[in-house]
């Protein structure tokens, strides 16, 4: 988890990104939301680099015990590489050197083969992902970390909807998020969410009068 200071902070790096935006937006679901979050447009050195500093550092504030991160195709690939490079160079962790892996979407066939690239997995594995939808990647992740011999011990992701899947007349009672925590037992740390998103425009005049549209989705598709 982060801190206020840390969430409040990485809320107002992903706005300055483009990475947050507010307006009319269709899901992938089909809903029309009044933001959307993009973890693909943190597409330069500087800015997927301060993105890491954000995902170590709420690792590190979880307490969680962890030996190695794993990235699943395509997003986490990215994701897990920097942040390793950020544990690497986190006061917190002195003398440690987190080694990571990432699969391939297609086996290779020939060369060392596998869909398994990086370290070998083994011990504690936290998933690294932008973040959870349909709990899809997750289990992939899950099987193919459990199926090496290894445990899965949290999901580490940038965004937290707090959202309900679902179609309109038949909501779930859970969000993507919690669903995952309760399938597989594993804790899931984000670097923030809705909520922040939401205390940011109560203190933006700039981005003010989207904090109704933001409170009525909320209330339409949220979690309580």
């Amino acid at each position: 988890m982060s801190t206020d200071s840390d969430r409040r902070a990485f809320v107002q790096f992903a706005l300055n990104e483009g990475v947050l935006r507010f307006g009319s937006f269709v899901t992938k679901s089909g809903r029309t939301s009044p933001y959307f979050f993009n973890a693909g447009l943190f597409n330069s050195g500087a800015s997927v680099g301060r993105l890491s500093q954000f995902y170590a550092q709420a690792l590190v504030n979880s307490n969680i015990q962890f030996d190695m991160l794993f990235g699943p195709a395509y997003k986490g690939i990215p994701l897990a590489t920097a942040t390793s490079v950020a544990l690497a160079n986190h006061p917190a962790l002195p003398g440690r050197d987190i080694p990571f892996a990432y699969n391939r979407k297609e086996a290779k066939d020939h060369g060392e083969g596998g869909v398994l690239v990086g370290a070998p997995l083994k011990g504690r594995v936290v998933i690294i992902d932008d973040v959870i939808t349909a709990g899809t990647s997750v289990r992939e992740s899950v099987d193919i970390i459990r199926g090496a011999g290894a445990e899965p011990a949290a999901v580490l992701i940038a965004m937290d909807r707090m959202e309900r899947a679902g179609s309109e007349g038949a909501l779930s009672p859970h969000s993507a998020v919690q669903e995952v925590e309760q399938r597989y037992g594993l804790p899931v740390v984000s670097i923030a969410s809705l909520t922040d998103i939401l205390a940011l425009l109560e203190g933006n005049a700039e981005f003010a009068a989207y904090q109704a549209d933001v409170l009525a989705y909320r209330n339409r598709y949220g979690i309580v």
